[in-house]
C-alpha cells in the first residue's frame, strides 16, 4: 500500500530505517526504549526459599535482599519476587514485552505450586535514550534553566533537569547523548524531549576546530591586512 502525498511529506527515514512521523516528532529524533519497569500482585504468600530450591535461573540471599531474583531469557528480563506476592519485572524494551514477562513469572510460580494470580499490572517507569547529533554548553544550560537543572560536574557529569510537564527527569550529557527517565507512558517520554530539544538546540555548543580557525584567521588579518578583502570574500565571511 503506497501513502499519499500527504503522508509521506511528514515521514523521513530514522536511523533504524524506520519511518519518523514529523507531525508527532518534529525534532525528528525518536526516543529509544531502554528499560521498562513493571509491576504486578501475584495475591497469595510465597516461600522464596522453596522457590529458589525449585526454579532454574532464581537465586535467593535473605541477608544480601528480601526476594527471590530470577531472569527469564524471552523476553530478557530480571524480576524480584516478594514473600508478599508482589513482584517488579525490569528489563523489557516495550511494554508489550514487559506484560508478556511479568505473565511468564507469575507461571513459574503457578507451575511450584502457589496459587498465583496475575493482578494489578502497571507500569512504573520507562527508561529511554537518544543523540543529538551535537555538543552541548551544559554550563549555560543550568544558567540559564536553574529552578529545573543541577548540574555539579565533579560529582555527576550530566545535567540532571526535572521537567514539571510532563514530569520526566532527563539526564543531559556534553556529548548529546540524553536519558530520559520517570514515565509511566512511551508519550510523556515523546513530550518531554520534544519540548527540551530546542533548549538544546539553544545551547549547541560551537565546534572547537572552528572557533580555532576563525582566532588563527583574525590573527593573521592583524599582520596582513591586505588579506582581508581577498580571504573574507572566499570564505564567504
Amino acid at each position: 500500500m503506497m501513502m499519499g502525498e500527504g503522508s509521506s511529506s511528514r515521514m523521513m527515514m530514522g536511523e533504524g530505517s524506520e519511518p519518523v512521523d514529523h507531525a508527532r516528532h518534529p525534532s525528528g529524533i525518536v526516543p529509544t526504549l531502554q528499560n521498562i519497569v513493571s509491576t504486578v500482585n501475584l495475591e497469595c504468600k510465597l516461600d522464596l526459599k522453596a522457590i529458589a530450591l525449585q526454579a532454574r535461573n532464581a537465586e535467593y540471599n535473605p541477608k544480601r535482599f528480601a526476594a527471590v531474583i530470577m531472569r527469564i531469557r524471552d523476553p530478557k528480563t530480571t524480576a524480584l519476587i516478594f514473600a508478599s506476592g508482589k513482584m517488579v519485572c525490569t528489563g523489557a524494551k516495550s511494554e508489550q514485552s514487559s506484560k508478556l514477562a511479568a505473565r511468564k513469572y507469575a507461571r513459574i510460580i503457578q507451575k511450584l505450586g502457589f496459587p498465583a494470580k496475575f493482578k494489578d499490572f502497571k507500569i512504573q517507569n520507562i527508561v529511554a535514550s537518544c543523540d543529538v547529533k551535537f555538543p552541548i554548553r551544559l554550563e549555560g544550560l543550568a544558567f540559564s534553566h536553574g529552578a529545573f537543572s543541577s548540574y555539579e560536574p565533579e560529582l555527576f557529569p550530566g545535567l540532571i533537569y526535572r521537567m514539571k510537564q510532563p514530569k520526566i527527569v532527563l539526564l543531559i550529557f556534553v556529548s548529546g547523548k540524553i536519558v530520559l527517565t520517570g514515565a509511566k507512558v512511551r508519550d510523556e517520554t515523546y513530550t518531554a524531549f520534544e519540548n527540551i530539544y530546542p533548549v538544546l538546540t539553544e545551547f549547541r555548543k560551537v565546534q572547537q576546530w572552528y572557533v580555532i580557525f576563525h582566532r588563527n584567521l583574525n590573527y593573521a588579518f592583524s599582520f596582513f591586512p591586505w588579506l582581508v578583502s581577498r580571504t573574507r570574500s572566499d570564505l564567504c565571511i
